[in-house]
């Protein structure tokens, strides 16, 4: 038995919500064929793109993914062959390896007739995000897994809350060059004083109204970050004059991806969606640093 799944990219953090909230994006996505097999145990995986990723499984993050699996499955008489076309760049701030993982486990249900619920593959599906980036976090996992923008109330248990998905394009620009994961997890502050995080509070509880409500000012004026963004920036060059370009060219708002490089950027049609991701490329045409642009849509 085999099956064949796209694993999209997805935006983690949504400027003020760190952690906890995340979106599926249309495009790109990773295309991942999954067989059943009955060599008991054994994860064999092949890539078909141009990273060089490992494909020894304790080493690959959809390796690990699957390992918790056969692990946490009843049935110990089963193994796995995968093939992996990644077309999500691994370090882009768009959710690879997160991909991956979901991708990964999400077709291994399917294949033993979806044994585990979906917050059971969310918490599988953590541990080899885990290996990516050195915490278990599920901001990227949860919407890969579930679609549309999704709330990770709490880890443990795993509840994830599904918020509907308002009429917005993405603007996405993608500076070449790496941010890992691990790293930008150092720089944060470890304290922070309570007047911020009470307006980071307010931020997050109005983006949530506003994206419920399809309210393009709500979401607009809440689209701000007091506590990550500030030390994350200096990690991507020209952030904010880029994002004053954007803003000025009609994006609603937006910020870093996950831990970037990429940024993103929320646009009430597509017609603005074009003009900010002129203004995104108007800024980067300038610099030495090699980069990509697209406009898509949040996956539901």
């Amino acid at each position: 038995m085999n099956i064949k799944v796209k694993a999209h990219a997805s935006v983690a953090n949504v400027v003020c919500a760190f952690d906890v909230m995340g979106f599926a994006l249309e495009q790109p996505y990773d295309e991942m064929e999954l067989k059943l097999t009955n060599q008991v145990g054994t994860i064999n995986i092949t890539h078909i793109d141009n990273y060089q990723l490992p494909t020894q499984p304790n080493k690959n993050v959809a390796g690990v993914a699957l390992h918790a699996f056969l692990n946490a499955y009843p049935e110990k008489n089963i193994g796995f062959d995968l093939i992996i076309n990644k077309k999500i760049k691994p370090g882009s701030g768009i959710g690879s390896s997160a991909a991956s993982a979901a991708g990964a486990v999400v077709a291994a249900n399917q294949l033993v007739n979806n044994y585990f619920s979906k917050p059971d593959l969310v918490a599988l599906a953590m541990e080899g995000e885990a290996l990516a980036s050195g915490a278990k976090h599920a901001d990227n996992i949860a919407p890969c897994i579930y679609g549309g923008i999704t709330i990770v109330r709490s880890l443990s248990p795993i509840d994830v809350v599904q918020i509907p998905v308002p009429n917005l394009f993405v603007c996405i620009i993608h500076p070449q060059i790496e941010v890992k994961t691990a790293e930008a997890r150092k720089i944060l502050p470890t304290q922070i004083d309570l007047k911020t995080a009470s307006a980071q509070w307010a931020n997050v509880a109005a983006l949530v109204a506003g994206l419920m409500q399809n309210n393009y000012e709500t979401i607009s004026n809440s689209l701000q970050d007091f506590i990550i963004e500030p030390v994350r920036k200096k990690l991507i060059p020209n952030y904010d004059e880029l994002k004053i370009a954007c803003m000025q060219a009609g994006a609603l708002g937006g910020g870093i991806s996950g831990s970037g490089p990429s940024v993103f950027m929320f646009c009430k049609n597509e017609v603005d969606a074009i003009n900010v991701e002129k203004a995104m490329q108007s800024i980067y045409t300038n610099t030495t640093i090699p980069f990509e642009t697209y406009i898509t849509k949040i996956k539901k």
